[in-house]
């Protein structure tokens, strides 16, 4: 699977350095930001599996870009740490309500953030942090690297491994191709969609071998696939 991404919307230059530094050291992709916009911007183009948000930015706020995360469809999802020197109860409630998943105090300690990062990413990304998932009669041990229906183990490649680990990470959700070449194969893969569809049809065709019901995966006419 790809690595788990991390947006780091931070203004001051040392402290954004720093996060980015330690996170790339836990094995994190990291994308920056040093305002609001662009913030928005890059969250929207391309959403990212997490984002740590400085309150105080020039231009719009943490705070607004968290609202407006959270209002629309295509972010709301994301997590979001709130990073702010302001420690009152009262702040801490406002980042809280506005959308915010998690509130840190400046200064904080590196070690405590990673920690709180791997916290939300177990319950939006969990194949990230080596969990076991489950769907129906599905179950992947991510740790393992190994799949199986009914209790019998599927005979998969490695790309359709990691194409049904971003189903069940999601049950439900319609991937569209280009999202599925981005979170299975990676943003720096030079491979055409319909390569995709390929690799959809080998993981229903090995989910089909393995048990007498149907396969499990659905495909969304113009728009793409997903699991259930």
């Amino acid at each position: 699977m790809t690595r788990p991404q991390v947006l780091v919307v931070e203004d001051e230059a040392p402290q954004r350095e720093v996060l980015a530094y330690n996170l790339r050291a836990e094995g994190f992709d990291v994308r920056e930001a040093t305002g609001g916009d662009a913030a928005l911007d890059l969250a929207r183009e391309e959403p990212p599996d997490l984002i740590l948000l400085d309150w105080m930015l020039p231009g719009v706020s943490g705070l607004e870009v968290c609202r407006r995360l959270k209002s629309a469809p295509g972010t709301r999802s994301i997590p979001v740490i709130m990073l702010s020197a302001r420690s009152e109860e009262i702040d801490r409630v406002r980042g809280l309500e506005t959308g915010a998943d998690d509130y840190m105090v400046k200064p904080y300690s590196v070690a405590e953030l990673i920690a709180r990062v791997r916290t939300q990413l177990r319950r939006v990304r969990p194949s990230s942090v080596g969990e076991r998932l489950t769907f129906d009669d599905l179950t992947v041990d991510t740790g393992g690297h190994r799949a199986f229906r009914d209790g019998v183990e599927l005979r998969l490649g490695p790309t359709e491994l990691r194409l049904l680990i971003t189903f069940m990470e999601r049950p439900g959700r319609v991937w569209s191709r280009d999202q599925l070449l981005d979170r299975v194969w990676g943003r720096d893969v030079d491979v055409d969609s319909r390569t995709v569809d390929v690799h959809v049809g080998r993981l229903r065709k090995a989910l089909r071998v393995s048990s007498m019901k149907d396969d499990p995966i659905r495909t969304v006419r113009g728009a793409g696939y997903s699991l259930g």
